[in-house]
């Protein structure tokens, strides 16, 4: 009876711990926090159940009871067994407080200060200023909603699958997009629809608004919301037990196949302190291929290697730890750290995590930003001192404070050869109605305007009429022009109507906006026009229609 009762105890510790281990997954590695908290447990799980007052069963049942307690002293392999892993459980406990100990900046400063190498940026050669066709104009919430609208007018996905939250990031074709995977809508849509895989994932291009559903010829079959081994977690837990990662992004191919940029992390200070990221994995979604690289070699088209997360805490450990732990937390000399936000960047086809830096202290004011390479890690500095982010967004709040609306977390950019907080006007439900430009050096430089374009042309107005540049209008050259109309066609931009026009024997494309040239609607294909326009980025800008 004592051995069969040894042998029911083992078994259960041990399925419980598979247990454990199957729904945290825990890397095997000592690096790992996870690691130590699954040992630990299983340890501690170990001594109770040899500690477990023993159970009889009375076969004759003559006592009148089936089952009887015995609460006799633990004598034998149970009272070894108890000991031993009681012992266990201490030391791994205290291994585990001290390794977090010596881990920690208290004991580090200086090795968490050097975790990065910042180098001096050039705003105006970075920056160069960008068309309008290459600027995100959605945060995330407001892809959001574009991405549920755009799935509830598919009809034969929108009963068994919903999307899923992440709304990546990413540069695909030169574009800004975010991107995101469909998934299943609950357990029993999932039995039904497992063997296909999940059928599309949701693009939203940041640029244009325009949202699309991307139909695969093969379902997705690893996902973060799939189920049992086929969860993207677990499938890579089993193929690399010992690699702890970081957080898994949801991209684009160069071919548009949808993948997961897996980044596998590396701790250089202490057990569990300075985490790197070292080599990447890249997963197939559909088919789950899978391959490893060193963070060095991965492809150009990835985009997230480094989490915006992880790169912040690396400036602010750059900031904050200059001259050591007791002066970032007493007299703070010195001490640096980025602003509460932030936003992503694109240049040279990479993603830039784009913040403000400012003091310790509650101050209202940026000494500088930071752009840091969300592929390579490269952190660039740029001192430039002005408004912080949020007080950008209450002053553009404040021009349009009768309409209540709301500024998302503003872009950096270069108008004019100046840098330029950039944000996005939402309504109560959400919605992009206008856009605002702020000057960082003067915030109180505020222009506001329905479209991107006239947004731009009155902050470059007021930006002249403050003296902050130079009055340049001898250099926009007002053109005339003169035929008749060979097409024309009505569009809405951005909720404003245009008509394009094409006059005959002439290239060129002119853009007439409704609210600036009213009687552009009096005309049609074949009339004869004349017309004042200046050149636009991607066609002419009509300033004037000439009449008689």
């Amino acid at each position: 009876m004592e051995r069969k009762r040894k042998f029911v105890l083992v078994v259960a510790a041990i399925l419980i711990a598979s247990i454990y281990y199957y729904i945290k997954l825990p890397a095997l590695n000592i690096h790992s926090e996870g690691f130590w908290a699954f040992v630990i447990v299983v340890s501690a799980l170990c001594f109770a159940v040899a500690g477990v007052p023993a159970f009889r069963i009375d076969v004759s049942r003559q006592s009148g009871r089936a089952f009887s307690l015995d609460k006799g002293k633990m004598t034998g392999w149970r009272k070894i067994f108890f000991h031993t892993f009681l012992f266990l459980t201490i030391v791994l406990t205290i291994i585990y407080i001290g390794g977090s100990i010596l881990s920690s900046t208290f004991v580090n400063a200086g090795k968490y200060h050097n975790l990065i190498e910042i180098n001096n940026g050039k705003f105006n050669e970075d920056f160069e200023q960008i068309s309008y066709n290459e600027i995100p104009l959605l945060d995330k919430d407001s892809a959001a909603l574009v991405g549920n609208r755009k799935m509830g007018t598919m009809v034969e996905y929108v009963s068994q699958f919903e999307v899923t939250p992440d709304y990546t990031q990413i540069n695909y074709k030169g574009k800004p997009v975010r991107v995101t995977p469909l998934q299943y809508g609950n357990w029993l849509k999932w039995l039904m629809n497992m063997r296909e895989g999940i059928p599309a994932y949701i693009c939203i291009d940041m640029a244009t608004q325009n949202a699309s559903c991307v139909k695969l010829k093969e379902g997705m079959k690893y996902t973060q919301n799939d189920h049992f081994n086929r969860n993207i977690h677990r499938f890579l837990r089993f193929r690399y037990p010992t690699y702890i990662f970081d957080t898994l992004n949801f991209e684009l191919d160069e071919k548009g196949n949808p993948v997961y940029i897996c980044p596998v992390k590396d701790f250089t200070i202490g057990l569990f302190g300075g985490q790197k990221i070292s080599k990447v994995v890249i997963v197939n979604a559909v088919t789950g291929e899978h391959k490893l690289y060193r963070v060095e070699d991965v492809p150009r088209w990835v985009d997230r290697v480094y989490s915006a997360d992880l790169l912040v805490s690396y400036y602010n450990y750059y900031g904050k730890l200059k001259h050591g732990f007791w002066n970032s937390i007493l007299s703070q000399k010195d001490c640096m750290q980025t602003t509460d936000g932030y936003n992503y960047i694109a240049l040279d086809d990479d993603v830039w995590v784009y913040t403000g830096v400012t003091s310790v202290g509650k101050d209202q004011s940026n000494v500088g930003f930071v752009l840091m390479n969300q592929r390579t890690g490269k952190t660039k500095y740029y001192s430039i001192s002005g408004a912080t982010e949020k007080s950008a967004m209450s002053s553009a709040e404040g021009k349009v404070q009768n309409l209540k609306y709301t500024a998302t977390f503003p872009l950096l950019m270069n108008i004019a050869g100046k840098p330029t907080y950039f944000t996005c006007l939402k309504d109560g439900a959400g919605l992009v109605k206008q856009y605002a430009m702020v000057n960082v050096e003067k915030y109180t430089v505020v222009a506001i305007g329905s479209t991107v374009a006239a947004c731009e042309e009155d902050y470059v107005r007021q930006l002249e009429e403050n003296g902050i540049v130079e009055n340049k209008e001898e250099k926009v050259e007002i053109k005339s022009a003169a035929g008749k109309i060979e097409r024309m066609t009505e569009a809405v931009v951005d909720g404003n109507s245009h008509f394009y026009l094409v006059l005959e024997g002439n290239e060129g494309l002119f853009d007439a906006s409704i609210a600036n040239v009213m009687d552009i609607v009096r005309y049609q294909a074949g009339d004869m026009i004349s017309l004042e326009y200046k050149e636009g980025k991607n066609s002419y800008q009509v300033t004037k229609i000439i009449t008689g």
